[in-house]
C-alpha cells in the first residue's frame, strides 16, 4: 500500500512538472513569436554610418619629391593625354592641358582612365590644391587614385585625394586614406598651392576560378615621402554607402576622379607606374 501511494504521488509529481514546463514554454513562444511579429525594421544605410573622426591622424612635415626612375611606364609627362581615356565611354581624355599640368575638368565627361590594365605595381602621382580652394570637409579639393578601376563610376579600390591640410573630416576619409577603409598613420599634407605626391605599392586581390576570394589586396603608400598605408589589408572594392565587399576582376586601369564637389578643380603631373611580378 505504501509503495502504491508512493508511485501516485510521483506520478502526480512529475505530471504537475510537465504540465507546467509546457506551459512556461509556450508562454515564451508566444513571447517570442510576438517580438518578431512587432520587431522594428533595421534602419536603412547612410554615409554617415561608415565615417570615422577619431583618433586624429597626428600632423607631420613631409620632405621632396623624386622623378621617374628609368623603367617606368610613364602615364602623364605634361605633354599630352594620350595614355587616359573617359571611364564612361573610353574617348579620349580632355581634362585641361597647360604648362605641363593636368587639371579636373568639372562638369565634363567625369573620371579618365589609363588605356592601359595593370596587375600589381608601383605608382608614382603628384597633385596640387589650388591655393584659392574653397570648401570645407568633403567639399575641398575632393578626388581620388582608384587603384584598379574595376566599373564606370567611382567603381573600384580608391587612394583619397582631398585637402587635409586644416581642413577637418572623417578620418577615413582624408587625404591618403583608402577610402571609408583605412585611416592613414599619420597626416603629412601640405597647404593648398603646393605640390603633393603619392608613392603606392598595389598588390591586386586573387580570385579562384568560381569567383571567391583568394587573397585579397594590399596597399602601402607613402603621401609626401611619408608612410601612411602598411601594407593595408582591404576588405573589398571602396563604397560611399554601406560595407566593401569583392567581386572578380584580373587587370584593371588606373582611373583620376572628376569629384561633384563645388571647389576649384585639382591638377596632377609626373605619373608614372612600374609593373611589378
Amino acid at each position: 500500500m505504501t509503495m502504491l501511494r508512493m508511485s501516485f504521488r510521483l506520478r502526480t509529481r512529475f505530471l504537475a512538472l510537465f504540465f507546467a514546463l509546457g506551459i512556461g514554454l509556450t508562454a515564451q513562444q508566444q513571447q517570442s513569436g510576438q517580438a518578431k511579429a512587432g520587431a522594428a525594421q533595421p534602419p536603412r544605410a547612410r554615409p554617415q554610418d561608415t565615417e570615422v573622426w577619431e583618433p586624429v591622424p597626428p600632423i607631420v612635415t613631409p620632405g621632396s619629391v623624386d622623378a621617374a626612375p628609368s623603367d617606368a611606364i610613364v602615364l602623364f609627362d605634361g605633354k599630352n593625354l594620350d595614355e587616359w581615356v573617359y571611364t564612361r565611354d573610353k574617348s579620349p581624355a580632355r581634362w585641361t592641358l597647360a604648362d605641363g599640368i593636368m587639371t579636373v575638368a568639372k562638369g565634363g565627361a567625369g573620371n579618365i582612365e589609363t588605356k592601359r590594365t595593370f596587375r600589381n605595381y608601383q605608382l608614382h602621382l603628384e597633385f596640387r590644391i589650388p591655393s584659392n580652394i574653397t570648401g570645407t570637409d568633403q567639399a575641398r579639393g575632393n578626388s581620388g587614385v582608384f587603384l584598379a578601376s574595376t566599373g564606370p563610376g567611382d567603381a573600384g579600390y580608391e587612394l583619397q585625394i582631398l585637402d587635409s591640410y586644416n581642413n577637418k573630416t572623417y578620418v577615413n576619409g582624408q587625404a591618403a586614406s583608402i577610402y571609408k577603409q583605412g585611416i592613414p598613420l599619420v597626416n603629412p599634407a601640405r597647404k593648398p598651392g603646393e605640390w603633393q605626391s603619392y608613392d603606392v605599392i598595389w598588390t591586386a586581390p586573387v580570385f579562384n576560378a568560381d569567383g571567391s576570394l583568394k587573397t585579397p589586396a594590399y596597399v602601402t603608400a607613402l603621401f609626401n615621402g611619408v608612410l601612411v598605408q602598411n601594407h593595408f589589408e582591404l576588405q573589398g572594392e571602396t563604397l560611399y554607402i554601406g560595407k566593401p565587399f569583392y567581386k572578380k576582376y584580373d587587370r584593371a586601369p588606373i582611373k583620376l576622379q572628376a569629384h561633384g564637389d563645388a571647389s576649384e578643380p585639382i591638377s596632377f603631373r609626373n605619373i608614372w607606374v612600374r609593373e611589378l611580378q
